[in-house]
């Protein structure tokens, strides 16, 4: 039995004001809080009997620049072809004085955990969006899940968002001399340099990359037709 609904509001009256949002959407409940509210709502949710989520699965980094923008037109199609492949005007293909602005939100990093009771046989997703675009930062949750330490370090190096409080925060996943962070939706789908063994130097050199800008798959926001499935054959069913 899908308990969602039940939970979401249980969240929104223990948590009261420090609740941003709280949807339940597909089965899944996610409730939003403000940065300086992040702790105390993580610790709330461990701590708390009606609660106890005493297990992080995930923490994550998510970039909203582009959010709801959509690449390839598909209702206005020219002789040419879908304006993605003529214009190249997507996420990562454009001139930096170009390049696409948040639309659909006020903020455009955030943080994203994703929690799991055991005990009462739940998840919730709690998400908070950090104050300052240039410089993003949330407190760090590894003194309430200690497991979360190389997620944290994971959403640093892909995105740039410093988690204050952490042990060893640095990159985990690209190399040591690596520019930028590679999951921002204004870093080039080409990268910035390229990295190859030099026999004559005897040693690896970063140069300038070689590698023309390509069409990728399409990236557009849709419903899984699954869930359309599944739902319309539970509606069968109840008749």
């Amino acid at each position: 039995m899908n308990d969602s609904p039940v939970l979401a509001r249980k969240l929104e009256a223990r948590l009261g004001a420090k609740v941003v949002d709280c949807t339940e959407v597909l089965g899944e409940t996610t409730i939003e809080v403000l940065p300086e509210n992040w702790l105390a709502v993580a610790r709330f949710l461990r701590d708390e009997p009606e609660f106890t989520f005493e297990q992080c699965m995930d923490v994550c980094g998510v970039d909203y620049l582009s959010y709801g923008s959509v690449e390839w037109d598909t209702t206005d199609v020219s002789s040419q072809g879908f304006s993605r492949g003529v214009e190249g005007k997507g996420a990562g293909r454009f001139n930096w004085s170009e390049r696409p602005r948040p639309g659909n939100v006020a903020k455009r990093f955030a943080v994203v955990a994703h929690l799991m009771s055991l005990q009462h046989n739940q998840r919730v997703r709690l998400r908070a969006f950090c104050v300052d675009d240039d410089l993003p930062s949330m407190p760090s949750l590894v003194d309430v899940w200690t497991g979360v330490n190389w997620f944290e370090r994971e959403a640093f190096d892909l995105y740039g968002i410093l988690f204050e409080g952490h042990p060893d925060l640095r990159r985990i996943l690209t190399d040591y001399g690596f520019v930028g962070h590679a999951f921002r939706k204004d870093f080039p789908l080409i990268g910035n340099v390229e990295v190859r063994y030099d026999p004559e130097k005897r040693r690896v050199v970063y140069e300038p990359v070689s590698i023309e800008p390509r069409v990728l798959v399409p990236r557009t926001i849709r419903d899984d037709s699954r869930y359309e499935q599944a739902r319309a054959e539970r509606e069968a069913g109840t008749k």
